[in-house]
């Protein structure tokens, strides 16, 4: 077929070879033959004729006389240049017609029925679109039937009426479905559609479907990550078994990712394992595996992980691979600090680049002051960051809030709060810092009036649920109230291992200690961390289990030493670690 170019050109190339060929006549004959246009004189000046036509404002009557020059020639040029001229007059069914000659004149071209599908979409003829569908996937070579099957919800995504296109797409790819080679794309492109039109139990269907047609099909897979929620069992059970197979690493880190984003921490500390394990080149999954590690207290693994990342990702120049050793430089810095190793903490920060984000970037410094006892240079380190962005001033304000607050410099952190909230009112984390920081001034009616207005702004978000129930349990003040909180904050995150915690401590609170206890227990064992300690200790001690409690409160001075609930219990208990 021959390319596209400009119609002008295309009529000076052939005129050049008209005016050639009568130059020649004269000559003598020469032994090359050469072969005869089927562009006579007549339709030469017809063209002529009907691009003039074009130019001087009568598109219609030069459509015309192209598209018959077209059918005269079977020439697929004209056909497309036919099409061009009824397109850029705004004539939708001229164009569909003119495809729709081309395909009668030619009827093994490809061409003109990616035309009449995409003009049908154009029109917003949805089912005939549907039936073009067909046909261009049915004409097309066995090799490229797969990659055109995957393009289609791309080509029907500016359609309106998303479920009609889902409809129209599963039955062209109706004749697909028993074919192996092909089910599991086709079933992936339907539950592709399904989930655009929000058709949720539709989509999960497909997927299934399509996983069942060829378990070693990515596609199907990359569709489940993303229709996974804790409404889908169906999807988690059957990621679950894939990933039991060699599956791509890239996919796998995709499914720990989500798994992390749904707060199923255990089960995307699995994945990330094995991943290092079978897919080491993967720097990715040594960096997210080494966080967790050290978010789980464990700063032995978590160091050496980082460290093996840093030395994976070393020759890349991917913007994903530099910021990710920002990360790790910035946790490794953290860890060495906490372990009092300031010099190796200000060694590891060195290494950072200087376009790295200069908030957390700031926040760092200042904590290896403050640590030092240079109080005032670390806050000033923090009030002189720079910032250029709406985005940037919120974040800066949510660290200086957070760092005057964890010294105890309440009142400047809810200053610095209610000023950055002038400028942007509903911001969810200034409002949530507002409430941290209103209970420790003991402002519990602005902190209860924050939260709540949380909850109506978000209902889905779990965090302002637990918090007020927490602050009441731990209070002792409406304690069935905190319970039905706390209770929803389960319903939206039931993996979260805090929010298990302030479920096991409102059980406490409400006399049923050994729920309470089991509750800890499993909290614990998911996220080892000081509060949770600090609350289970307690359990225990009310046991009778001191001995128990006193190695649970040691663990947790490891893990944070400062933290305020874990020493306020050590004190209560006149525990001497």
């Amino acid at each position: 077929m021959m390319g596209r170019m400009k119609f002008w050109f295309r009529l000076a190339v052939l005129s050049s070879c008209v005016m050639s060929c009568l130059a020649q006549a004269a000559e003598p004959a020469k032994d090359k033959i050469v072969p005869q246009s089927a562009l006579d004189g007549m339709l030469f000046y017809q063209l002529l004729l009907g691009e003039m036509n074009v130019r001087e404002g009568s598109p219609g009557t030069g459509f015309s006389m192209v598209l018959d020059a077209a059918r005269k020639t079977r020439d697929p040029a004209l056909f497309q240049r036919a099409i061009d001229i009824a397109l850029q007059s705004r004539s939708g069914e001229a164009a569909l017609q003119a495809a729709q000659t081309w395909k009668r004149e030619i009827p093994g071209a490809q061409e003109p029925n990616r035309y009449i599908l995409q003009i049908q979409l154009a029109l917003n003829r949805i089912p005939e679109a549907g039936q073009a569908l067909a046909t261009s996937l049915n004409e097309l070579p066995v090799d490229e039937q797969i990659g055109a099957i995957i393009s289609i919800p791309r080509v029907f995504a500016r359609v309106h009426d998303k479920v009609q296109a889902a409809q129209v797409v599963e039955k062209a790819l109706s004749q697909f479905l028993n074919r192996p080679a092909l089910a599991a794309t086709a079933w992936t492109t339907i539950g592709r559609m399904h989930r655009d039109a929000d058709q949720l139990a539709q989509a999960v269907d497909a997927a299934l479907k399509g996983h069942a047609a060829d378990k070693s099909a990515q596609g199907p897979l990359i569709l489940a990550l993303s229709l996974l929620s804790k409404d889908t069992p169906p999807l988690k059970a059957m990621l679950d078994e894939a990933m039991q197979s060699p599956v791509a690493g890239e996919l796998r880190l995709a499914y720990a990712r989500t798994l992390i984003g749904q707060r199923a921490y255990g089960d995307a500390l699995r994945q990330l394992q094995t991943l290092t394990q079978r897919h080491p080149e993967v720097a990715q999954g040594w960096l997210m595996l080494g966080l967790m590690q050290q978010d789980m207290g464990q700063a032995l693994q978590a160091e050496q992980l980082l460290i093996r990342f840093l030395d994976v990702s070393k020759n890349t120049q991917e913007p994903e691979l530099e910021a990710g050793r920002a990360e790790a430089l910035l946790a490794l810095s953290q860890m060495a600090q906490q372990k009092g190793q300031i010099e190796r903490a200000s060694q590891w920060l060195s290494q950072i680049p200087a376009n790295v984000d200069p908030i957390r970037l700031g926040s760092r410094r200042a904590e290896l002051l403050a640590q030092q006892g240079r109080m005032d240079e670390a806050r000033l380190v923090l009030s002189q960051i720079k910032t250029t962005t709406p985005d940037q001033s919120r974040r800066k304000a949510l660290v200086l809030a957070q760092w005057l607050r964890e010294h105890k410099q309440h009142a400047a952190a809810h200053e610095v709060i209610q000023q950055a909230l002038t400028e942007q009112p509903d911001s969810q984390e200034l409002l949530t810092e507002l409430s941290l920081i209103a209970e420790k001034l003991q402002r519990y009616d602005e902190m209860e009036t924050v939260l709540r207005g949380l909850m109506k702004s978000y209902p889905q978000d779990p965090h302002a649920y637990n918090a007020l129930g927490y602050s009441l349990a731990d209070r002792k003040l409406r304690l069935q109230e905190a319970q039905q909180l706390i209770a929803k904050a389960v319903e939206l995150a039931p993996e979260d291992p805090y929010i298990q915690d302030s479920l096991g401590w409102v059980e406490f609170r409400l006399g049923h200690t050994q729920e309470a206890l089991r509750i800890l227990q499993a909290a614990y064992k998911a996220k080892p961390d000081a509060e949770i300690a600090a609350h289970l200790g307690e359990v225990l001690w009310s046991l009778g289990r001191q001995q128990e409690a006193g190695t649970l409160w040691r663990e947790g001075l490891l893990l944070k030493p400062d933290n305020e609930t874990l020493v306020e219990t050590i004190r209560r208990f006149q525990f001497k670690p």
